[in-house]
């Protein structure tokens, strides 16, 4: 799966969620995705910036995470996404997996 259409994925999930009520980044293959949900809705641009959360992984594994392939704790324990800022939003992100 391409990046591109990992963030259009991404783009519809976010605005079908409820507003996440902070600031989340990814990193996909040196990517920037921000999530900005702060606001009514969950807007994601792909800029870079400040986050309370930054989760770093590549196209690959994220999108065994949307397929359900890879189950995320492993994820993070094996070293395939490393999770910087609020742990507590990141556990807030099945909803914005697009999956």
């Amino acid at each position: 799966m391409d990046i591109s259409t990992i963030i259009e994925g991404m783009k519809t999930a976010a605005a079908a969620a409820s507003p996440i009520g902070d600031t989340i980044k990814f990193v996909l293959d040196d990517k920037n995705i921000m999530i900005d949900g702060t606001g009514d809705t969950n807007v994601l641009t792909e800029e870079d910036g400040e986050a309370s959360c930054t989760i770093t992984t590549s196209s690959e594994v994220f999108a065994q995470l949307q397929s359900g392939d890879l189950n995320p704790m492993m994820a993070v324990m094996g070293g395939k996404v490393k999770i910087s800022g609020d742990m507590g939003l990141a556990m807030k992100l099945q909803s914005l997996m697009g999956g």
